[in-house]
C-alpha cells in the first residue's frame, strides 16, 4: 500500500462504501417512513439522524415516539443501545495515538457500525504495511456518504411515510443485519479471534428472549469485552 494524498484516500473511501448503500438506503427510508406514520414531520427526521446517527437507536426512538414525548425513556434506551459505541472508540483508540482532539472527536460523532468496521480495517491493513496510523481522510470520505444518504433517505421516507401501509412486511429489516455480516466477514482472523463475538452473540440473544426492553445490547457488549479480555490474559 503506496501513501496517497489526502484527497485520493478521501475518494477512495467514498468509492469503497458506495456499493453497501444498496443494502442501507432501503433501511433509512424504512426508518423514515416509520417516524413519518408515527407523525415525524421529515425535519424532525432529518434533525434526529442528524444528531444522532446510530441506526439502532434511531428505530427505538421511532418506536417509542408518543405525544407527549417519553423523553427520559427515549434518552435512557439510546444511551443503552449506543453504549456499543464506546468498545467501538476503544478499539479505534491505538491507531488514534497523537490525533489532536479537534479531528478525535468529529471522527467518533460520525462513526456508525459501517464506518467503524472499514475505518478499522483501513488501519489495520495500514498497519500491516508499515504505514501505520488512523487513515482519517479515508475515514471520512466513508462517513460522509453514509452520513449524508442515511439523514435525506430517512427525512424523505419520513415525508411519504403516510402513504404507505406495513413496510416491515416487505422483508427489507435483513438489509442493515447482511450488510454489517458482510463487514464481520472482511474482518475475520479465524475463531480463536472470534470468541468474543460469540459470547457476546448469545448472552445479548438469552437477555433479549428473557428480559423486557433493550438491555441485551449492553449484556451482549459487556460480555464479549469481559471474554475478550479473559482470553487475552490466557494468552
Amino acid at each position: 500500500m503506496n501513501p496517497a494524498s489526502p484527497q485520493s484516500d478521501f475518494k477512495r473511501g467514498m468509492k469503497d462504501c458506495s456499493p453497501m448503500l444498496i443494502g442501507l438506503l432501503p433501511w433509512a427510508i424504512i426508518l423514515g417512513v416509520q417516524g413519518g406514520q408515527k407523525g415525524m414531520s421529515w425535519l424532525e427526521m432529518l434533525m434526529m439522524t442528524g444528531m444522532n446517527f446510530a441506526g439502532g437507536s434511531e428505530f427505538a426512538a421511532v418506536n417509542l415516539w408518543a405525544h407527549p414525548l417519553p423523553i427520559l425513556l427515549i434518552a435512557t434506551v439510546t444511551f443503552m443501545i449506543n453504549s456499543r459505541h464506546i468498545l467501538m472508540g476503544a478499539a479505534l483508540a491505538p491507531y488514534m495515538k497523537g490525533m489532536p482532539l479537534k479531528k478525535v472527536m468529529p471522527a467518533l460523532f460520525f462513526m456508525c457500525d459501517e464506518s467503524w468496521a472499514m475505518g478499522l480495517a483501513e488501519a489495520q491493513r495500514r498497519k500491516a504495511a508499515g504505514l501505520g496510523g488512523f487513515n482519517l481522510p479515508y475515514y471520512m470520505g466513508v462517513c460522509f456518504i453514509f452520513y449524508t444518504f442515511w439523514i435525506s433517505f430517512a427525512a424523505i421516507g419520513a415525508a411519504v411515510g403516510p402513504m404507505f401501509g406495513d413496510v416491515a412486511a416487505w422483508g427489507f429489516g435483513m438489509a442493515f443485519p447482511a450488510v454489517f455480516l458482510v463487514l464481520m466477514r472482511g474482518m475475520w482472523e479465524g475463531f480463536a479471534a472470534a470468541r468474543p463475538w460469540l459470547v457476546s452473540l448469545i448472552v445479548a440473544a438469552v437477555t433479549y428472549l428473557s428480559v423486557d426492553g433493550a438491555w441485551y445490547v449492553p449484556a451482549g457488549a459487556l460480555s464479549g469485552l469481559l471474554a475478550a479480555y479473559w482470553w487475552g490474559e490466557q494468552e
